[in-house]
C-alpha cells in the first residue's frame, strides 16, 4: 500500500497558489484514476483505490503547509505504511517553472512542509517528487501564495500529468526507475 500525499494549505484563497501545486496534481491524480477525494479523517481530506496494480491513498492535508506532517503521520500509522511507501508532491521554488525533480530522501531544503514530515516521520527517507514553481525576486512567502501568470500556469498543465505518471512509475518500478525517466524532464526548453 502507498500513501501519495501532495503539499498545500486548504481553502479557496490558496487555490492555484504556487504552494499549491501538490493538491492540484492530487486531484489531477484522482480524476485520472477515478479516486473519490471524499473522506475527512487524518487532518486531510482524502480518498483511496488503485495505482499501477496496488492500493493507494491519496491525501490532501487540511492542517496547513506548516504542520502537514500531522496528517501524514496519522495517516501512515493507521495504514501502517512504511516510509518508503510515502510519496510526497509539493512545490520548489529552487527549480524553474516547467522542471520536476525526484528525490529518494533528503533534507527539507528550507520547505516547512516537508520539515514538518520529517519531523513527525523522525526520517527524511521517502520519496518526493518537487515540482518548479521559479524563484521569488523578492518575497518569498507573497509569491509561493501567490497565483500563477497565465503563460507558466499552462506550462504547469504539461507538468501535473508528468507528474502522475512519475507516481504511478514509483509504485509499479521503484523511485530509481522513476528518477531515470523523469528527472530530466522539463517543459518549453529548459536545461
Amino acid at each position: 500500500m502507498y500513501l501519495i500525499v501532495g503539499l498545500g494549505n486548504p481553502g479557496d484563497e490558496y487555490r492555484h497558489t504556487r504552494h499549491n501545486v501538490g493538491f492540484d496534481i492530487i486531484d489531477l491524480m484522482a480524476k485520472k484514476y477515478n479516486i473519490r477525494l471524499n473522506r475527512i479523517k487524518f487532518k486531510g481530506t482524502y480518498g483511496d483505490g488503485i495505482i499501477g496494480g496496488e492500493k493507494v491513498i491519496l491525501l490532501k492535508p487540511s492542517t496547513y503547509m506548516n504542520l502537514s506532517g500531522e496528517s501524514v503521520i496519522e495517516a501512515a500509522s493507521f495504514y501502517k505504511i512504511p516510509k518508503e511507501n510515502i510519496i510526497v508532491i509539493y512545490d520548489d521554488v529552487s527549480l524553474p517553472v516547467g522542471r520536476m525533480r525526484l528525490r529518494p530522501e533528503g533534507s527539507a531544503g528550507g520547505h516547512n512542509g516537508i520539515k514538518n514530515i520529517i519531523l513527525h516521520l523522525s526520517s527524511d527517507i521517502f520519496p518526493r517528487i518537487k515540482v518548479g514553481v521559479g524563484q521569488p525576486e523578492k518575497d518569498l512567502v507573497s509569491y509561493v501564495l501567490g497565483r500563477f501568470p497565465k503563460e507558466e500556469w499552462e506550462t504547469l498543465q504539461k507538468v501535473f500529468p508528468a507528474a502522475c505518471d512519475a507516481a504511478e512509475v514509483i509504485i509499479q518500478k521503484g523511485i530509481k526507475e522513476a528518477m531515470n525517466r523523469f528527472n530530466g524532464f522539463t517543459v518549453g526548453g529548459l536545461k
